[in-house]
């Protein structure tokens, strides 16, 4: 818990971030927190549009989020790291990331698991997409890459709600729920939003340093509760999708093999790891005491972590030992997903 949170802001070209970001800025609960801005293109304008609330603070950096930069963004979270080793700048407690409106968050995910420099100081703490309540759905229709953003999203927050017919928030709040039935959706008051309401939406809160399963996995949001096959083992999935898109959990109540776990989650990326958009679990691994975490996009995956505690199960009150994994993926089916896993763990 020593290493830094960061959360990513994206949506797409014209959702309202900077605004949101502005506003956030001015907010007390957000005085030591680092800003990285990145653009798309040789010229950057968005950095001319950020309030410098202290020049120590927020670092703007040009430069796209959307290709070839993960290079870039770990040489620019190492100079940020150092400097506040060197006291060159003051202490932050977070970092926030702000993408450009074409991005695919996947390569900042990536780097923020992959890079062992990086995963030693910061840790993802969530990622919020923004979505224009105005124009949502056409974009939706439009651009795969704002798909992708919502689908990814641990939270979503529409813009714009104030300009937008209530018809149409209703569909595209209706779209955003079967594309990511997980994320809680927000409205932005004119730009604004508590931070409380989008931080913190990782696997831990910082004030009780105790496993958030619930709002991390929100697998409950995700289905209603769907019993077939084996005795020890069901599968919450209504077939939510937006066209390629969809999101599922499977849920396994005794305690599984890691190895053969493992096993079958590397085959799966290995097979259509670009497909796997992103991934979110507990385990209960035999042989453990204490329950596992597990995060990964696409073909990269984080070494599991080990929680202090098990989650508590509300309507009962005890601990909920169940493993759940919440997939996100891209024209793979639930189906195939539990195929694979099945086999390797001989279910």
């Amino acid at each position: 818990m020593s290493t830094l949170p960061v959360t990513v802001l994206t949506g797409f070209l014209g959702s309202g971030k900077t605004t949101l970001l502005n506003h956030l800025l001015s907010h007390p609960d957000m005085a030591e927190t680092a800003v990285l801005v990145n653009e798309f293109g040789e010229v950057g304008l968005d950095h001319l549009l950020v309030r410098h609330v202290d020049e120590d603070i927020v670092l703007l950096n040009a430069g796209c989020l959307c290709c070839s930069v993960r290079g870039d963004m770990v040489t620019a979270l190492r100079d940020l790291f150092l400097k506040r080793v060197r006291g060159e700048i003051d202490e932050f407690r977070r970092l926030l990331i702000e993408t450009t409106g074409l991005a695919d968050p996947a390569p900042i995910l990536h780097t923020l698991m992959s890079d062992p420099l990086i995963s030693n100081h910061y840790r993802l703490d969530g990622v919020v997409t923004v979505v224009d309540a105005a124009h949502g759905l056409e974009t939706l229709d439009r651009q795969p890459e704002s798909v992708k953003q919502a689908a990814v999203a641990d939270r979503l927050v529409l813009s714009k709600t104030d300009v937008a017919a209530p018809e149409a928030i209703a569909a595209l709040e209706a779209r955003l729920a079967a594309l990511n039935p997980g994320a809680p959706r927000l409205r932005a008051d004119h730009g604004r939003i508590a931070p409380a309401d989008i931080l913190e939406c990782g696997l831990f809160r910082a004030d009780a340093k105790t496993p958030d399963v619930a709002g991390w996995l929100t697998a409950e949001a995700l289905a209603d509760a769907g019993h077939h096959g084996h005795d020890h083992h069901h599968r919450h999935d209504v077939n939510r999708h937006d066209e390629r898109i969809r999101a599922f959990c499977l849920t396994y109540d005794a305690p599984v093999d890691w190895d053969a776990l493992a096993a079958g989650l590397d085959l799966l990326v290995s097979s259509r790891g670009a497909d796997v958009l992103r991934l979110k679990a507990i385990v209960n691994a035999r042989h453990h005491d204490a329950p596992l975490a597990l995060h990964g996009v696409q073909h990269m995956f984080h070494p599991p972590s080990v929680l202090p505690d098990w989650p508590v199960d509300p309507a009962t009150g005890q601990p909920d030992r169940r493993t759940r994994l919440v997939f996100i993926t891209r024209d793979l089916s639930p189906a195939a997903v539990e195929r694979v896993l099945g086999a390797a763990l001989s279910l």
